[in-house]
């Protein structure tokens, strides 16, 4: 059984999704059969030999595999190696050894038609990570890869090119989802995720939490622990990674699909700004280096391309990866590069949020985006970040520092930016706040006739928050006060969306619990946004 406690990922769906969820497909022998070593330039063939010969104690892949950053001709392929996932050095059982790792991607899931082999070299100085960028690929192509370290084999996983520049190409499903507190939940919602197969996953933040053991309790009580400290040192954070990438359902929903990432603020401290940690009365006189840890564990253990490989206690996250003339995404980092929140954070009326000269983006991103929207041909140009958006002012008239609310200039900016630009449909996709909504996006918020100039989706948590409830969205206050929010639900789950030529449709996918496994998925709610008419149309969920 895994070192999370979790059960063996290799017990999954069967038929084709017990090679897309997790599987490992037809063994080790099978991987030698399709000629892998001889498949290899010469000097490819030792290094994977000497590889081979690594004496290595027990199942390594036992952190999944994961696919990333596609564009029309490559993809990001990643694994992490451990025997021991929850070792307190971060090296995962590993020590400190070179160990090489062979790669390869077919054109099925029998393997085939072997279209690309490769090895890598990993150490501990990676924390034994491996990032294979396979270019050459056919764009709009569904592709399944594997890792061979040794006698052992990994599951099997399943990606996907981006349709070619210029492209339209078909309908694709894209599922976006946020906060998973290993603590306060199973995370079924992940398992779900997967059975849909899309075709694009997008994480918005809060993959992992920093919080020792019962700091951050649920409202229905944790029915996990964190393993080791408050995470600030890179082995804390490897070994807090580690745990979360040992979960059987979250190993299932990287192997369905390619992943687009950006962290929010718990990948390093809560509510942290800039340089600026969360606490300052508790001190951190080395919250750069914890910064820098956060980083580097970060990028070791997502599918991200080298040009993404940290800098100290930078880290480059913000870009755009398109699909075709069908959709651009841009993900945001709204976290490196914004101003500490005003009026000492949490929900306030105070005037500072105001102040057009600050900047939740900082200055770079913000230019960086407004010159995206200028030069987007696409049919839908999609936001993928952090935290909420619209205007949301709580029963006291306060709103929430932290979100774009505490930095109403930069919103103007950014939206005014997309109307000026003539972007075609503009929607903005975020997590956060551990509850679905949909939004209509205002160009004035204190005037209810004013246009509608975008869309908002929110995902709520995978387990962030424990079990929640339902509720009737007209009965909340928060619709009431905020007319422009035309949708609510407290209970765990993710969003699933499918976009077409013509239209954007969104499915709010929740769980009736995650204080213990198993719990069936519905469709809580679906909206329609239709080419060039921003806003929301509620439909009968599917």
């Amino acid at each position: 059984m895994p070192a999370s406690g979790e059960k063996d990922p290799s017990q999954t769906v069967p038929s084709r999704r017990q090679v897309l969820l997790g599987g490992a497909a037809l063994g080790t022998a099978a991987f030698a059969a399709a000629g892998t070593l001889s498949g290899l330039a010469p000097a490819a063939r030792a290094a994977a030999a000497q590889g081979a010969g690594v004496s290595l104690r027990g199942e390594v892949f036992t952190l999944g595999v994961a696919s990333g950053e596609p564009d029309h001709h490559s993809v990001v392929l990643w694994t992490r190696l451990a025997t021991d996932p929850l070792a307190e050095d971060g090296l995962g059982g590993l020590g400190r050894r070179a160990v090489t790792v062979q790669w390869e991607l077919a054109e099925d899931e029998r393997f085939r038609h072997v279209v690309r082999r490769g090895h890598e070299t990993t150490d501990a100085e990676a924390g034994y990570a491996v990032h294979a960028e396979v270019a050459g690929l056919a764009p709009g192509r569904e592709y399944f890869y594997r890792f061979r370290c040794g006698r052992f084999l990994s599951p099997t996983g399943r990606t996907r090119t981006a349709q070619a520049p210029g492209t339209l190409g078909a309908a694709m499903t894209m599922a976006f989802a946020s906060c998973s507190q290993y603590e306060h939940g199973y995370f079924t919602a992940y398992r779900h995720l997967a059975e849909d197969e899309p075709d694009l996953v997008l994480h918005l933040g809060d993959y992992i939490y920093e919080y020792k053991p019962d700091t951050y309790v649920s409202p229905d009580g944790n029915v996990r622990d964190h393993r080791g400290p408050e995470t600030e040192t890179l082995a804390n954070y490897r070994q807090r990674y580690a745990q979360y990438r040992s979960d059987a359902d979250l190993q299932a929903a990287h192997a369905v699909a390619p992943w687009l990432v950006v962290p929010d603020d718990h990948e390093v401290d809560n509510n942290w700004a800039g340089d600026i940690h969360e606490k300052p009365h508790i001190p951190q006189p080395d919250f750069l280096r914890r910064r820098a840890n956060a980083f580097r564990a970060y990028y070791e253990n997502m599918p991200l391309r080298r040009r993404n490989r940290p800098q100290g206690s930078h880290i480059q996250l913000y870009r755009t990866v398109s699909w075709g003339s069908l959709v651009n995404f841009h993900m945001l980092d709204t976290r490196q590069y914004r101003d500490d929140q005003a009026c000492g954070d949490g929900w306030k009326i105070c005037e500072d949020a105001v102040d057009p000269a600050r900047s939740l983006t900082g200055d770079d991103q913000e230019q960086w985006l407004l010159e995206q929207f200028r030069r987007s041909r696409a049919r839908w140009d999609l936001l993928g970040q952090q935290v909420f958006f619209a205007s949301r002012v709580s029963a006291s008239g306060s709103t929430s520092m932290d979100a774009w609310d505490g930095y109403r200039g930069s919103r103007e900016r950014i939206s005014d930016g997309w109307v000026e630009a003539g972007v075609r449909n503009p929607v903005v996709l975020t997590g956060d706040v551990h509850t679905h909504w949909a939004n209509e996006l205002k160009a004035d918020y204190a005037n209810p006739d004013s246009p509608v100039i975008g869309t908002e989706l929110v995902t709520s948590s995978i387990t962030s928050g424990g079990n929640g409830a339902d509720s009737d969205p007209a009965e909340h206050p928060d619709l009431r006060r905020n007319p422009h929010i035309r949708f609510r639900n407290n209970q765990r789950g993710y969003v699933r969306t499918h976009i077409s030529r013509d239209e954007l449709r969104a499915d709010f996918r929740v769980v009736e619990y995650v204080t213990r496994p198993g719990a069936p998925v519905r469709t809580r709610a679906s909206f329609v946004i239709a080419d060039r008419h921003p806003g929301l149309s509620e439909v009968t969920p599917r």
